[in-house]
């Protein structure tokens, strides 16, 4: 790439940085194929999208971070900001570099240990990539530290709740874990005091997603690459018989046109940083 920088991980404990390398990779394998299965992050991005002031000042600031593919590094381009885009993903970035050319930069970042100097963006965006840190605090104040006093910190992570049909008929199957635990509302708003964000306006909406089988939403997810559990779970691939069994119980939830929904929590964040 012609002008990724690099990410020090520097203070960071082994099995995190172990962790944080496997949803890299996750992410990093799926970047090729990402833009097919992310209907969902696209809804959900541009919803947040919309929460962005409608006059863009020349010269505004804005950090991508989690950009992915830079499909909403490409957008805020378009609304006339300077964009940064940062993933932790290499591969990421390079699809990201593919689709915004010259017009953006590009950074290979940690959102939880951001190499950015104080007071650096007018605004930060970043949609539904907070949920695959550890403690969502810390990288809320890592966006409050790059902010500028004044600017504007907009996020989308999920919530508890979310892929719950998918969670229940897997509890019919086996006792494994096959779905990711996410914060419940309570943590949430619990992460944004702690990180020092009293100004911050939150909504927490349902959206519901469709499909014929319980696979083709797994093939979505896999294609998305979140596929990483932070939770231990069973090794290896499920079989023929467990797949049948999981499109079985998945079927409960059928809906009268046929389709399985596929139901996330999602959270949406306006911060003004004080």
């Amino acid at each position: 790439m012609t002008n990724v920088m690099n990410a020090a991980t520097h203070g960071q404990h082994e099995p995190q940085r172990q962790d944080k390398q496997a949803i890299a990779e996750a992410f990093g394998r799926a970047a090729r194929h990402y833009d097919k299965a992310a209907a969902f992050q696209r809804q959900v991005g541009h919803l947040l999208l919309d929460k962005l002031p409608v006059v863009t000042p020349a010269g505004t600031r804005a950090l991508d971070l989690g950009c992915g593919t830079g499909y909403f590094s490409e957008q805020l381009l378009h609304r006339g900001y300077q964009v940064c885009a940062a993933d932790l993903s290499l591969q990421m970035l390079q699809q990201a570099e593919m689709r915004c050319g010259q017009a953006a930069s590009y950074l290979e970042a940690d959102a939880e240990n951001l190499p950015i100097d104080d007071n650096q963006f007018d605004i930060a965006f970043t949609s539904l990539a907070l949920q695959w840190c550890d403690d969502l605090s810390v990288p809320l104040k890592e966006l409050k530290r790059v902010v500028k006093p004044g600017g504007l910190m907009l996020f989308s992570t999920l919530a508890d709740g979310s892929l719950f049909e998918l969670s229940r008929a897997w509890q019919q199957v086996d006792q494994y874990q096959h779905v990711n635990e996410f914060l419940s509302q309570k943590a949430i708003k619990l992460a944004l005091a702690q990180a020092g964000c009293p100004n911050v306006g939150l909504e927490f909406t349902p959206i519901t997603m469709h499909y014929t089988t319980a696979v083709e939403l797994m093939k979505d997810l896999k294609g998305i690459g979140a596929t990483h559990l932070q939770q231990e779970r069973k090794a290896g691939l499920a079989g023929r018989k467990t797949i049948q069994a999981l499109e079985s119980a998945y079927d409960e939830f059928r809906d009268e046109n046929g389709q399985l929904p596929a139901t996330y929590q999602v959270c949406f964040g306006v911060i003004i940083n004080d």
